[in-house]
């Protein structure tokens, strides 16, 4: 009996650094599109594709969550987790498709900054749920956890002046309200990304209580 349940603890930890993996994948894509608009239609159908494989793992960690009778985390913080994970990538793709659609034909600086800003934000929460199956990493990850806090201020402080640049300067009013949506999804990558760095420090919370 314990040989079958045993091995789906470890699991849990091995598809959530699949879907982070996923998540700085199309993070890379989104700051390559904002790079180089020549390849635009080849960056939105990556992300499209790496959105696709994280839904995969993302139903496979709720399946297991289902079956597994014993889970190395809370239950309700195994499905937060992969949850808000789930969003960031689901933004990503969100913001690819807008560009594409609105027939955006370059990047203002700001939204390359965004686009940068959710990479590292990907990246350190990728580092952070890689560490997270071992609780001798605590410091680490709360550490990571305050660096993801930093960039979502810093996306923050970034879309503010875009968009008050954008309503003094820009006058055309299509373009406005394409850049503004952009704006507001990028920045909102990052705002899942806090999220998740939230949920892990819960964790790391409620494991430190039952030590």
């Amino acid at each position: 009996m314990f040989g079958r349940l045993m091995p789906a603890k470890g699991k849990f930890f091995t598809l959530f650094n699949e879907h982070a993996a996923l998540c700085v994948k199309g993070a890379e894509q989104m700051v390559a599109l904002m790079t180089n608009f020549d390849d635009l239609e080849l960056r939105v159908h990556a992300i499209e594709i790496i959105e696709k494989d994280a839904d995969k793992v993302t139903h496979e960690v709720i399946e297991l969550l289902h079956r597994a009778f014993i889970t190395p985390l809370n239950r309700d913080a195994i499905h937060q987790l992969i949850t808000r994970m789930d969003d960031i990538l689901d933004l990503l793709e969100d913001a690819a498709q807008t560009i594409s659609m609105y027939d955006i034909k370059a990047a203002s600086t700001e939204a390359k900054r965004l686009a940068e800003l959710c990479l590292g934000c990907a990246q350190r929460v990728q580092k952070a749920v890689g560490l997270l199956s071992d609780m001798g990493n605590a410091r680490q990850i709360l550490t990571l956890c305050s660096e993801i806090d930093r960039f979502e201020s810093d996306a923050d402080h970034v879309m503010r002046a875009a968009m008050s640049k954008l309503f003094r300067e820009e006058s055309d009013v299509r373009t406005l309200i394409k850049l503004k949506a952009i704006y507001e999804l990028l920045e909102t990558v990052t705002d899942r990304c806090e999220d998740v760095a939230k949920i892990i420090e819960g964790i790391i919370v409620e494991k430190a209580r039952a030590a």
